[in-house]
């Protein structure tokens, strides 16, 4: 049988406890400790700690992100040019401290706002008040930014959080089942940008996730586009009415004649 593994998590031990600091947060050695591949360094032990829990990754995030508030000024924009920091699709999570008008710049984590310290971590273990100026995220944001814009990444640790029943029926959750928005982003674009950014977060996070059968996603999908087809028949009916409505130069309304 071969010996590889052994020798090489032997190494990476032995590695990693030699600059093991004294303030490493203990459940993230505990957590090294027990993968199949030891991790050699602080930092990848951090990761993959994170890597590991995108749930409570996600959770950890929202709670910075509601600690640094949305900025003065700030508003949920669209935009094409990547130098501004803005999104081209409302499919991808609004990050005002992406932008560059709000970043916070290096030592500063450009997904919540908050400071990031030695190893990426998300407080000041060290109590030295010194943020890491070579780093602009956080372990555990990154996770959670994965997981906000790719959730079918993480399908099978959103079937255990349903016990593998699907959210709409109850019935027990098929190999073809798949991530869903529970209200989807389109509707969070149209009807809900003007709430606070931290708030806005939800829709991509854990809240606004389910698991459902193809089935029921496709029937869900079909309801959805019909929504929005009636809404776009009720924009253009209001545009046209208020088109025929508006006065004229004089102050008079145009004559509308059977």
């Amino acid at each position: 049988m071969s010996t590889w593994r052994d020798e090489r998590n032997q190494k990476a031990r032995a590695r990693l406890e030699k600059r093991l600091s004294a303030l490493f947060p203990g459940c993230v050695l505990a957590h090294a400790l027990r993968q199949p591949l030891i991790p050699p360094t602080q930092r990848r032990a951090v990761e993959s700690y994170w890597r590991h829990r995108p749930l409570m990754a996600d959770r950890l995030a929202r709670a910075l992100a509601a600690r640094s508030g949305q900025p003065a000024g700030w508003q949920w924009r669209l935009g094409r040019d990547k130098e501004n920091g803005l999104a081209a699709s409302f499919r991808v999570p609004p990050a005002p401290y992406r932008e560059a008008a709000f970043a916070r710049g290096p030592g500063h984590c450009c997904v919540c706002g908050q400071s990031v310290y030695r190893l990426g971590w998300h407080c000041d273990l060290w109590d030295d008040g010194k943020p890491n100026r070579n780093a602009t995220w956080h372990a555990a944001c990154v996770v959670a930014w994965q997981f906000w814009t790719a959730p079918p990444d993480h399908l099978r640790m959103l079937k255990l959080r349903q016990q593998r029943r699907c959210a709409t029926t109850g019935r027990r959750l098929l190999k073809t089942a798949e991530v869903d928005h529970r209200v989807p982003l389109f509707a969070v674009w149209s009807e809900h940008r003007t709430r606070p950014w931290p708030e806005l977060l939800a829709f991509w996070g854990a809240p606004n996730l389910q698991v459902i059968n193809k089935t029921a996603h496709l029937e869900k999908c079909a309801d959805e586009a019909a929504e929005r087809a009636k809404r776009r028949m009720l924009d253009a009916d209001i545009r046209i009415e208020e088109e025929w409505a508006a006065p004229l130069a004089d102050g008079n309304p145009i004559p509308i004649s059977g």
